[in-house]
């Protein structure tokens, strides 16, 4: 769906979500302003059994001009509803009769959608999917600061500052924005009242701990999910403890904060093990959280969330390439078959010297340019660096530019400068020759984590049904090849 498909009705609404936080402000506030600018009238309400009192909301509202207007007895009906940072039918959207209804939203799609809805899950807040939908029509969000600002803050508050972001689009909108920084402060500092202190206070006195694992789990009362964050942020402190999950349980949601200080326990992998079917989870690697819908669940929480990170620590086999020697009597042996891949000269887009960070729908990569460093883009958009030698070794240039659409296309930004340049038009293909790499591979039967020869900071999971693979040449070289892919680069040795 697009923003320009609403203009076609004359009387809209604009509704968040009963109880709204300042992603649903902001959220609202972009499509009103959308709206206005294409010359509409809109209104925008919440509903619902209790009006904003949050300190850093009331602040947002007022300086930031936002024109939400609190009615719980709403009865009028528009030609066009607009619910945003939720969806018609949950149990924390008041229902409100409408003509013709539109859904923007960022969370788990529960139940059936209307015919315009725009619903990205995969993204850390609804602010960061209207910031994308208006930009797309050409409007710019930076002409207007209080807008701008409110758009920061919306997708800073759901992403507990930023650490449980995990989509490249949020962090596009973060470098983007140009926003009043002092009240940004102004806001954050005001977000905790002295109940919520009190919350903290007794959350983390009745932690449940298991030594065996070295973790912790922390209950709270419902409260603003930033909360979550600050208890588990303190619960890493102590000695001994090597993950949080801290969580609280309301009728419409559960929400949950993890915090890993080491390197064998990814946060955002965890977190999206946790909610794996009945929510969403992400963030980065030793902040995460997420969120579970309690209608999915059959049981308490607390068994759901104990069972699943009980389980999170039996699932995976953790190994270390550099020390690990595979056996492959029970391996195959397969060759690689032609690949049209893409590949960039680094210093064609940056000056040799530079450090570059890559953006992709993995992750961001940083990368130092030299002469001889080149990136190459996989079959589905994966980024990773190679020197010029292992590329001549390994792929013949076609002389042809390298063309394919993904997901969300790979960008790169000078560190230094900030300058940002898309990937793509540096990119000329080249074919990887039948028959020149020789690998033993064959399918996991439980999940690993891997540490490989070359990074032993960061490790690669492999899950059943992906290959673990090592070179023939090389018993060290060991990496995973997910399923869905390994039939389509490799071909089984007769």
């Amino acid at each position: 769906m697009r923003l320009s498909d609403l203009l076609t009705f004359d009387d809209i609404v604009i509704q968040c979500h009963d109880n709204p936080d300042a992603d649903a402000l902001s959220s609202g506030f972009a499509i009103y302003k959308y709206l206005v600018n294409s010359g509409k009238s809109p209104e925008f309400i919440y509903r619902g059994i209790n009006e904003i009192t949050k300190s850093n909301l009331k602040i947002m509202i007022e300086k930031l001009e936002i024109p939400v207007k609190y009615c719980p007895d709403y009865d009028r009906v528009p030609s066009l509803l607009i619910t945003c940072d939720c969806q018609q039918g949950e149990r924390n959207v008041t229902p409100t009769k409408a003509d013709n209804y539109a859904v923007i939203d960022h969370h788990k799609v529960m139940g059936h959608l209307p015919a315009m809805a725009e619903v990205r899950s995969g993204v850390g807040s609804c602010a960061t999917v209207v910031w994308d939908m208006i930009r797309y029509e050409g409007m710019d969000v930076n002409s207007d600061r209080k807008l701008a600002t409110a758009l920061y803050y919306g997708l800073y508050t759901d992403t507990n500052r930023f650490s449980e972001i995990s989509h490249p689009l949020d962090r596009d909108m973060i470098e983007y924005l140009q926003i009043n920084k002092s009240l940004i402060t102004e806001m954050s500092n005001s977000n905790i009242s002295l109940r919520e202190l009190e919350i903290t206070g007794k959350a983390i006195l009745e932690f449940e701990y298991h030594e065996d694992n070295r973790y912790l789990i922390i209950r709270s009362e419902p409260c603003d999910p930033n909360i979550l964050g600050v208890i588990s942020d303190f619960a890493m402190e102590t000695a001994g403890v090597d993950v949080c999950l801290a969580y609280y349980e309301s009728p419409s949601e559960i929400k949950f904060s993890v915090r890993s200080c080491v390197k064998e326990v990814h946060a955002n992998e965890l977190a999206a093990f946790l909610a794996e079917g009945i929510g969403g989870g992400g963030g980065h690697v030793f902040k995460a959280g997420g969120s579970i819908r309690p209608e999915l669940i059959s049981k308490p929480a607390s068994d759901v969330l104990s069972f699943r990170l009980r389980n999170y620590y039996d699932t995976y086999e953790v190994l270390y390439a550099k020390t690990t020697t595979l056996d492959t009597t029970d391996m195959h042996l397969y060759t690689k078959l032609e690949q049209k891949l893409g590949t960039v000269r680094l210093s064609d887009v940056f000056p040799a010297g530079s450090v570059a960070e890559v953006r992709t729908l993995e992750g961001d990569v940083n990368v130092t340019v030299n002469e001889d460093t080149y990136l190459m883009i996989g079959i589905e958009g994966e980024i990773y660096p190679i020197t010029e030698q292992k590329l001549m070794n390994s792929y013949t240039f076609t002389g042809f530019q390298f063309s394919r659409e993904f997901e969300y296309e790979p960008s790169i930004r000078n560190t230094a400068t900030g300058e940002i340049k898309p990937v793509m038009p540096y990119a000329k293909t080249v074919i990887s020759p039948p028959g020149t790499a020789r690998i033993f591979a064959k399918p996991l039967g439980h999940a690993v984590k891997l540490f490989t020869a070359w990074d032993d900071e960061k490790y690669y999971s492999g899950n059943i049904g992906d290959y673990i693979a090592v070179r023939e040449d090389d018993p060290h070289d060991i990496y995973i090849i997910k399923g869905r892919l390994f039939d389509s680069l490799y071909k089984k040795i007769r």
